[in-house]
């Protein structure tokens, strides 16, 4: 499979140097069909947000984040088609309705949701939607540049 619903733990790695940075970034590669839903820059970020009032990034990181984020090549999807379907699984499996959003996507488009959210992985890695979860660690190595 190679497209991925990418969530804000697996692209906030993309500039940030920490654990699982190195597997997110192989994501970049052109081989690769990267989907996600209009939610996915709010959360993003929040994460950035957090970052720069705990000083470890500056206001110019943080601006050049949110800026490659906005113009990175994805495809977004708009959250409120798939709010029925999100809402449903986030009171299934307990998980928040964010995370509900981009496995309902991950479904909708007949792919995998990458997540570096070790918590929520490891919530679902063996119920009904392992089949669309993939562990950042585990996306695989493209042969293109």
């Amino acid at each position: 499979m190679n497209t991925y619903v990418v969530d804000a733990s697996v692209a906030i790695k993309w500039f940030m140097l920490e654990i699982h940075s190195e597997a997110a970034l192989r994501l970049r590669k052109p081989t690769y069909r990267l989907q996600v839903p209009a939610l996915f820059l709010l959360e993003c970020g929040n994460f950035i947000c957090k970052k720069l009032r705990r000083g470890e990034i500056s206001v110019a990181e943080s601006d050049f984040m949110i800026n490659k984020l906005r113009t990175a090549k994805l495809e977004w999807h708009p959250d409120e088609p798939l709010f029925p379907s999100a809402f449903a699984i986030a009171n299934k499996t307990g998980r928040s309705l964010y995370d509900g959003l981009y496995l309902s996507l991950a479904i909708a488009i007949d792919g995998q949701m990458v997540t570096a959210d070790l918590k929520f992985y490891e919530s679902l890695k063996t119920g009904p939607y392992a089949n669309r979860l993939l562990w950042v660690e585990d996306i695989p190595q493209s042969t293109n540049n």
